[in-house]
């Protein structure tokens, strides 16, 4: 085998926040059924499939740990099944009676009847690989060395924002959680939003993650190799922006392409997608039917575009730097298949056509053990949001959550602490509870959606909330009346009962060690 011209890395991140029992439509639960059959089904499908085929290190992916609860919860499972049978349903309509303008393309008739194979599809993986849940299908991949897992902090938190009490404790839960569903704990996690400040590679280290992401302007753009963050031993992998926007960037990229299937446009009647992009500027009525083989046509061209990148940025890298590099293109997995129709077939040819023009692609764990590791270095407070500050998460529109998120972490600490310092080693499980509801109010994603003004005012009444259910809970138990804060407990607990294995107690001083 001659010697690679470079190593490729593909990173896939993995997440939604807690969605069950807190709305259906058109977030809430169908957010996570919509990117269940559409990006986790054909994602692992095709890990799958590799893996079949003798393919190992194919990919790093990243599963959050509220992400995984959700794909293995009793509740969730049923109810996925039912909204797979009613997409079936729903495509079988279409295939008789396609209303409105569509109406009058008999090709929509074909397009319909390819969305009933789609929906057969998916419930026959749903119900002969998938009924127990995601993690037997997870441990499978991880033990057999076809992808290395990332894990991260239990609620998808914004850590630069935290405590440094809750952030440690955020971290454990998370890694617990990960290593009680696949059996081992992941050695990386994926830094939500890839926010850092500086100092937070020590408490990774005393975590046991050996390495993590951030975005390629923390690095300054030197993302050819992977770093050492300050006097410690962990790891840090920056994100190859020149490639990754290649594919998705805010502003351009391949799923774009007039010839994709649109994502914003539907038809009512159905629920189905009818359209292809068009354009960019083209309104909703005026958007052309989706035809298949137009878009065949433009994954295949983006295919050798995106491997053409990948080589001739390697090749630049090696010459810059006498010796081979790496490229490191991380992205929502929820782009492959959800927002990005055509992602999955891309995904497969990407990943069969790189080894095929001399690059070596492996996980971020398969980068190190290739060699490309540079020196030590000081990041700065960065994300991969906006700016690649923090503005996203500590911006002026988001300032009364941010508020309002640190007064919660004050009033959490003292409440725990002062409930310890009275029942002593007992478990509690009303303030399990009570760290349950702040976690869940101190997830990332609705300051983001707030920022972005997308369904903002869903992630205001979510962290709303859970902020409120976290105060009560913490004025029953100052109160000292703990049959209603018992009785509390245990009704949020049937609505948010996430991370079951959760214990308040190691937040206290004891279980920090302090």
């Amino acid at each position: 085998m001659t010697r690679p011209i470079g190593t490729f890395c593909l990173v896939l991140h993995s997440h939604l926040p807690w969605l069950p029992h807190h709305g259906t439509w058109p977030v809430g639960e169908e957010w996570l059924y919509q990117a269940w059959a559409n990006s986790y089904l054909p994602v692992v499908d095709l890990l799958r499939r590799l893996a079949e085929r003798g393919h190992h290190d194919v990919l790093t992916l990243g599963v959050t740990p509220v992400l995984a609860a959700q794909l293995d919860d009793p509740y969730c499972l049923r109810s996925f099944h039912h909204w797979l049978g009613n997409w079936q349903l729903r495509s079988h309509y279409a295939a008789t009676r396609w209303g409105g303008r569509w109406k009058a393309d008999p090709a929509l008739r074909d397009l319909a009847a390819a969305e009933h194979r789609r929906a057969e599809w998916s419930l026959d993986q749903f119900e002969t690989r998938w009924r127990n849940g995601f993690s037997p299908l997870l441990r499978e991949l991880v033990d057999s060395g076809v992808i290395e897992l990332l894990g991260g902090p239990a609620t998808h938190p914004f850590q630069p924002l935290l405590d440094p009490r809750v952030r440690a404790f955020a971290l454990r839960t998370g890694l617990t959680d990960t290593a009680l569903r696949l059996g081992s704990t992941p050695e990386g996690i994926w830094a939500p939003e890839c926010g850092y400040a500086p100092g937070m590679e020590e408490g990774y280290a005393a975590a046991g993650v050996r390495r993590f992401l951030v975005d390629g302007p923390a690095l300054h753009g030197r993302t050819a190799f992977a770093h050492t963050v300050g006097s410690s031993d962990v790891v840090c992998f920056g994100r190859d922006l020149e490639v990754t926007y290649r594919v998705w960037s805010p502003r351009s990229g391949y799923p774009g392409d007039p010839a994709y299937r649109d994502f914003h446009t539907f038809d009512h009647p159905s629920g189905l997608k009818p359209a292809r992009v068009t354009g960019r500027h083209i309104p909703p009525e005026h958007k052309r039917p989706y035809q298949p083989e137009l878009a065949a046509d433009a994954v295949r061209r983006h295919v050798a575009d995106f491997v053409d990148v990948v080589v001739r940025r390697l090749r630049s890298l090696a010459e810059e730097h006498g010796r081979p590099a790496l490229v490191v293109a991380a992205y929502d997995t929820e782009l492959y298949g959800h927002w990005w129709h055509e992602g999955p077939q891309w995904l497969e040819a990407v990943l069969t056509a790189l080894p095929e023009a001399g690059v070596r692609v492996t996980t971020l764990r398969g980068a190190l053990e290739a060699g490309h590791l540079g020196g030590p270095v000081e990041l700065p407070p960065s994300s991969w949001g906006s700016g690649k500050d923090w503005r996203v998460w500590d911006g002026e529109q988001v300032a009364d959550l941010v508020t309002s998120n640190a007064e919660l972490q004050r009033r959490l600490l003292a409440v725990v602490d002062a409930r310890l310092g009275r029942t002593g080693a007992a478990r509690d499980v009303v303030l399990d509870q009570l760290v349950r509801e702040a976690l869940l109010a101190l997830s990332s994603d609705w300051a983001f959606m707030v920022t972005k003004d997308s369904a903002a005012e869903y992630a205001r009444q979510r962290a709303a909330t859970h902020t409120a259910r976290f105060h009560e809970l913490a004025a029953a138990l100052e109160a000292d009346d703990i049959r209603r804060a018992a009785a509390l407990a245990t009704e949020l607990r049937g609505v948010d009962g996430v991370f079951g294995h959760l214990d308040a107690r190691t937040l206290g001083h004891r279980g920090t060690g302090e």
